[in-house]
């Protein structure tokens, strides 16, 4: 909010107060991930509720900004308000109300309201260090999302009904000529749990907080009914804090030394796979590609042995090629999807002042992202001998789509259940259908269309009619033991980084460390590709061959989900990476 000193000057002459609104987004926990309305617990409202016009991102993330009848004004103090305007009469709570609190407060429930789009943030010190010397100095400050709904103590639950509000302003500098600017960077709370016998209110809605030594808190019982009063208090504060840097307080991360770990982890697992490929390529493939390209014995050159053994095996199309390409389709998709998402987001366009906005251009990327996603497996299938290739298209284009929107709708259906706003409401589910139907089925035909048509990729040696007996394989050349071991290497060069999205995910908090983020997913495009190429020339030298049912139902659910996702991302780059391996080294190897 930006306000100027003239405005502010004859708002206090002509006894004008201008307003500024505050606004409630949802109720999150950690513990169940079900977001819910503001107003699906009894606070005081509005005489006229208002729902704010929110775009796809918000409302798959569960978010529902509404007004709330809090009265704030710019640089207005207040010491105490009553909330619902009743003074002498206290809000009374039924059972059921009183039921529905005490379990929100049970299951560490917090409540999230925004000032001038600002997420509010409850301050919390500690001291860094525990020795007597340090703990004189100063100490530690983080900041906590939102507010806690409540607390329990001896198995009896307290409601924070007095809310103190703290807003932070930064006053521009500017010439003497000119009018000062305001705005806000910086909103915080505290909030306290005060017995309704120790607020004093009186006919004019103000009140008068106790001494924090001597008030007692404010008590649910969910066996009967309470009363109680909802009160607030404002305070502004000059801050040194400019505009372009308010976010910072709920951006700042602790740990970044931990990130760089993370870097320098990766990286020196991507010497550690260059190492060996190194060792593979230079040394052992020239000596094998010089020893089977030799003329002058005869009998080496009659008697193959080694990965030449198979050259007349190694590109035979697989049993079910279509879903092969429609699944490599999907992962160039996700590809292109990701690696523009983390890019623009690095260059700071995708701001989390900018609510929902990650979420969104996800979206309607990977939808565009058809037409490559199309190309790419439309291309292979035909390269693979496949000639349907409209089915190829429709299956590349519903396969994946299909899969996540199935699991998404029955975890949506047990959301529904509990009154969640994290339920994706029916109108969007349906402009999600217009979405896939509408752009992305017709742009994966385009681009199936136009690579079914170009020209296949051109293998470098004949695929024999009859197909080789596979030997029987030692333990460590087991498929599945070969999956475990790829795969170690990736997880081991990003886990850290999927640590803190993973955090940021169930637990509600920021994350807009792009640049890290970036830098590890290019560390992951090379280390699956130098994997993929080590474990496929192995395989070639072998010859070839959380407490409640619903909140653990999400947890694994949407972790399944991202797992799939995952799976394909990094199985497309791998299976890229190991095709043009083997097309390069029996292009080198002279097959009569």
């Amino acid at each position: 909010m930006m306000l100027r000193g003239q405005e502010i000057f004859w708002s206090f002459f002509l006894g004008i107060i201008l307003p500024f609104f505050l606004q409630a987004v949802k109720l999150t926990s950690s513990r169940t991930q079900l977001p819910y309305e503001y107003y699906s617990l009894p606070f005081c409202q509005p005489s006229k509720i208002t729902y704010k016009a929110e775009n796809l991102g918000e409302v798959l993330r569960g978010d529902r900004i509404v007004n709330t009848p809090f009265q704030v004004s710019m640089n207005v103090e207040k010491k105490c308000e009553v909330l619902c305007n009743f003074p002498n009469k206290p809000v009374t709570l039924t059972v059921e109300q009183s039921k529905l609190i005490a379990e929100r407060i049970r299951e560490d429930y917090y409540v999230h309201l925004i000032a001038d789009n600002l997420p509010v943030a409850t301050r919390l010190e500690f001291y860094s260090n525990r020795e007597e010397e340090e703990k004189k100095k100063e100490k530690d400050v983080q900041f906590e999302h939102g507010y806690r709904l409540g607390f329990m103590d001896n198995n009896k639950f307290y409601l924070h009904n007095h809310l103190s509000f703290i807003l932070y302003y930064h006053r521009e500098d500017v010439e003497e000529s000119q009018e000062h600017t305001y705005r806000v960077v910086r909103f915080e709370v505290i909030p306290q749990s005060i017995k309704l016998e120790d607020l004093k209110a009186d006919e004019k809605s103000m009140c008068t907080l106790p001494e924090a030594t001597g008030s007692a808190p404010q008590e649910i019982d969910p066996t009967k009914e309470n009363q109680l009063l909802f009160t607030y208090s404002v305070h502004w504060e000059e801050s040194d804090i400019k505009w372009a840097s308010r976010w910072d307080t709920y951006l700042t991360m602790s740990d970044v030394q931990i990130h760089w770990f993370s870097i320098i982890n990766s990286v020196v697992v991507v010497f550690f796979l260059s190492g060996i490929l190194s060792m593979i390529i230079i040394r052992t493939l020239r000596k094998d590609i010089a020893n089977y390209n030799k003329e002058d014995d005869i009998e080496d050159t009659m008697e193959e042995s080694g990965w030449k053994l198979v050259h007349g095996d190694v590109f035979r199309p697989p049993q079910y090629p279509m879903i092969l390409s429609s699944l490599l389709g999907s992962g160039i998709q996700l590809f292109c999807m990701i690696l523009i998402v983390i890019f623009v987001a690095m260059l700071g366009m995708l701001s989390p002042s900018s609510r929902g906005a990650l979420m969104t251009t996800a979206c309607f990327l990977f939808m565009f992202m058809g037409v490559f996603g199309g190309f790419f497996a439309g291309r292979l299938y035909r390269t693979l001998k496949g000639h349907r290739w409209k089915k190829g298209a429709f299956c590349t284009a519903m396969l994946y789509p299909g899969v996540v929107f199935g699991i998404c709708f029955v975890l949506n259906c047990f959301i529904w259940g509990k009154h969640s706003s994290g339920a994706v409401p029916f109108p969007t589910m349906v402009a999600l259908l217009c979405m896939w139907f509408g752009i992305s089925l017709p742009l994966v035909y385009l681009g199936y269309y136009f690579g079914f048509r170009k020209q296949p990729y051109d293998n470098p040696v004949r695929t024999n009619q009859i197909p080789r007996q596979i030997p029987e394989q030692r333990w460590y050349m087991n498929k599945f033991v070969g999956i475990l071991m790829a795969g170690i290497l990736p997880f081991g060069a990003m886990f850290i980084e999927l640590f803190f999205i993973f955090s940021a995910i169930w637990e509600n908090q920021f994350y807009y460390l792009f640049g890290f983020l970036f830098l590890v997913f290019i560390i992951l495009v090379v280390s699956c590709s130098q994997i993929s190429i080590v474990m496929v020339y192995f395989q070639l030298c072998a010859e070839l061959d959380i407490v409640e049912f619903i909140p653990s139902l999400l947890y694994f659910g949407y972790t399944a989900l991202m797992v799939l996702s995952f799976w394909l991302l990094t199985g497309t780059i791998g299976f890229y990476a190991a095709y043009m391996f083997v097309r390069k080294i029996y292009a080198a190897v002279k097959i009569d």
